[in-house]
């Protein structure tokens, strides 16, 4: 098998993964407080990304450097980012959560410009306004030209979650530790926060085994192993498009997820504006 098709099968079971996220995270809402399954799942992959570091032999490597990056990219991602996200899977029905969050690539391209100094380009601006629009249109449920929004403060949750994940990327831009090395630091720098939040907060109560297995899911693999199996495949492809352009089954395969387990009825508006999103996503990743 040559690596490229060991990478798209990689890229492939990433994307699978995170088709089934949007399910997971309303599931595990109807039981506790996203700050609660926010600290389960970080918990949770911060001990498997560990074992698998131990396994490879970089535990010593993690531990030696890297820190002071840490100190700040772990406050955006797990507590900012994913407090953001999970907050806007605790107010607006999941499948407009998911499709508000497949904008941050749009956000990236924007955001690069004033922190990388990179231009804009026409391609850009066309593609951010149909996204945009796209985004309007879910936001308003159909009612485009009524500002009246239905779950505002959901919309601004799900919308900072882009930006944030956005920032993230591109202040990492330069980031030279290993990804795997990376990201455990940055959830050790994490995880004392969100414990620290949720002490203060509603505090850690047991809501039954359906919630925790909700939790241990989300750690294990929307943080966890969808990360590793994505890096793996954007190692070994010979050409970033080739596994970047899977991203696009997900949001289909979630909607359907949704519909089929958490009894979602799928919103025509939701439809339209996804069309829209991943339109204007296709025309960015065309240039």
């Amino acid at each position: 098998m040559t690596q490229d098709r060991q990478a798209v099968l990689y890229g492939l079971g990433a994307v699978a993964l995170w088709s089934t996220v949007a399910t997971a995270f309303k599931l595990a809402l109807t039981w506790m407080s996203p700050l609660e399954l926010m600290w389960l799942a970080a918990l949770v992959s911060w001990v498997l990304m560990g074992g698998i570091l131990w396994h490879q032999g970089h535990f010593p490597l993690a531990l030696r450097s890297g820190w002071r990056t840490a100190a700040w990219a772990g406050l955006m991602n797990p507590v900012a980012y994913y407090l953001a996200l999970f907050a806007a899977y605790d107010c607006l029905p999941g499948q407009e959560a998911m499709a508000l969050n497949y904008t941050w690539a749009l956000a990236m391209g924007l955001l690069a410009v004033p922190i990388l100094k990179q231009r804009l380009t026409r391609m850009d601006i066309v593609s951010g306004f149909i996204a945009y629009a796209g985004v309007w249109v879910i936001a308003t449920r159909g009612s485009v030209f009524n500002i009246a929004f239905a779950d505002l403060l959901g919309v601004l949750f799900a919308l900072a979650s882009t930006i944030l994940w956005a920032l993230y990327w591109l202040l990492n831009a330069r980031d030279q530790r290993l990804p795997l090395v990376g990201q455990w630091q940055n959830f050790s720098v994490g995880l004392p926060v969100l414990t620290l939040l949720l002490l203060l907060g509603p505090g850690l109560q047991w809501h039954g085994w359906p919630a925790l297995g909700a939790g241990v899911y989300v750690g294990l693999f929307e943080m966890g192993i969808a990360f590793i199996l994505w890096q793996t495949a954007v190692h070994k492809v010979s050409r970033t498009a080739k596994v970047s352009n899977l991203i696009f089954l997900s949001p289909p395969v979630s909607l359907l997820l949704l519909f089929a387990i958490v009894g979602e009825p799928i919103l025509p508006s939701t439809l339209f504006g996804l069309v829209l999103i991943l339109t204007g996503l296709g025309l960015q990743q065309r240039q």
